[in-house]
């Protein structure tokens, strides 16, 4: 944990460098986050081999925010059969 400025590319940047001088010797295989676009594209420099998953609550939630009210639980029902 790290204090940051507004989930920035630079607060990301500086974080994910402190983890890999502190030894994290290869690229993680996999990272999930919340579509802050800060973190993929700090990622992207300084792990770029690292795949990239967005996370599925945020993404649902992001979904369903742009429906209606009414029409929210019947699509967070399709949304969990996918």
């Amino acid at each position: 944990m790290a204090d940051g400025y507004r989930e920035s590319e630079q607060s990301w940047s500086a974080l994910l460098l402190h983890v890999k001088h502190r030894g994290l010797t290869v690229d993680p295989k996999l990272a999930t986050g919340d579509g802050a676009l800060g973190f993929w594209a700090a990622l992207r420099k300084v792990f770029p081999k690292t795949r990239e998953q967005r996370c599925w609550v945020h993404k649902s939630g992001n979904v369903l925010d742009q429906l209606p009210k009414r029409l929210q639980p019947q699509a967070l029902d399709k949304l969990h059969q996918i």
